[in-house]
This record gives structure tokens, sequence and C-alpha cells, in this order.
């Protein structure tokens, strides 16, 4: 079984998104694309739907199923910092990633 580690930071910035939006079932949504300046890149979004081929970690984070693999015990963060706040992923996975964080290659 996949594992993909979820902070208590990202999970509770899920839980006050959820709460603000009042929607109980809203996960951040985690998936992997080609693109981005090192071949592939992390796509976040909203979603309260959950696929018949996706995972759910921590009741916070869903991925599908070709995500995951690059995901495979990665630690979502949500971090707090003089640059702003954002979601940040430590990824044992990529070999290379761009400066901006939202770019890996393998």
């Amino acid at each position: 079984m996949s594992t993909l580690h979820v902070t208590d930071a990202a999970r509770q910035r899920v839980e006050s998104v959820r709460a603000s939006r009042k929607d109980e079932g809203l996960r951040l949504r985690i998936a992997i694309e080609g693109g981005g300046c090192s071949g592939f890149q992390y796509i976040f979004s909203w979603d309260s739907a959950k696929g018949a081929d996706d995972s759910v970690f921590a009741d916070a984070i869903i991925t599908d199923s070709i995500s995951l693999p690059f995901l495979e015990d990665a630690t979502i963060d949500y971090v707090v910092n003089l640059m702003g706040e954002d979601f940040k992923i430590t990824n044992p996975n990529a070999s290379s990633g761009c400066g901006c964080g939202t770019s890996f290659a393998v």
C-alpha cells in the first residue's frame, strides 16, 4: 500500500478551508502532470469528489492512481513564511526540482 505523509499543519489548513467553504468532504487534490521547468509538475486543486482510482490520506489529501507512484513516501506540509503561505511537498522520488518547488524530475 502506498504511503503519503500529511503534517498536522497541512491537515489543519484543509480543515480550515473546509469550514470556510462549508464543505465537509473537501480535500486538497494533488496531481502530477508532465511539464514545468523540470519535467513534471504538481497540480493543486480543491475537490469534494472521490473517483474509483483515487486514494485519500489523513482525510485531507486526495490523489489519483497515476500520480500516486510519483508521490510515494512524500510529505505534504503547509508552510507560512515571509514569502507567503502554501502547501509544500518534500518528495524523496524527485532527483531534482525547480526553485519555486512546483516542478521536479525523477
